[in-house]
């Protein structure tokens, strides 16, 4: 799994990205480009952001049970995986705005550094380590990258 708390790791993954255009296709899937980009900015709104309600205590509990090792383990998620409602993006997105927002929020990952991620607690998972953090960020990222062939 990719460190992105790690400079040359980073520098990989926005390479990746940088390879998008507006007319990449899926290899699987429902999204479109702008749609997976604005899904994977969900995992740092959640960070970053006060735009998401917090889960209660008792699907806080259920997620950590049976959620958690999925979300932020270092096995890959398998293709068309069931997504969590606050990550469903149906509405149209703009490609530039949504890439820029992604690699703004990875910038300032790498920027905040391990130290500020290990122990923080996550929105829906209680207290993650630095590495539960970098699998969760760099597992996601993966994933929807593969997803169109990046």
């Amino acid at each position: 799994m990719k460190n992105v708390f790690d400079q040359k790791e980073t520098a990989e993954i926005l390479e990746r990205i940088d390879k998008l255009s507006p007319s990449s296709q899926p290899l699987w899937g429902k999204m479109n480009v702008a749609q997976m980009l604005a899904h994977c900015n969900v995992s740092y709104e959640l960070v970053y952001e006060e735009k998401h309600p917090k889960p209660n205590f008792l699907m806080k509990f259920m997620l950590k049970i049976f959620v958690k090792d999925t979300v932020v383990g270092d096995k890959p998620y398998k293709k068309n995986s069931q997504t969590a409602p606050m990550f469903l993006i149906v509405d149209e997105r703009d490609f530039e705005v949504e890439k820029t927002r992604l690699v703004n929020y990875i910038n300032k990952t790498l920027s905040l550094g391990e130290a500020y991620f290990d122990g923080k607690a996550s929105h829906s998972f209680g207290l993650l380590s630095k590495t539960e953090w970098s699998n969760m960020f760099a597992k996601h990222l993966d994933h929807h990258l593969n997803q169109f062939g990046v």
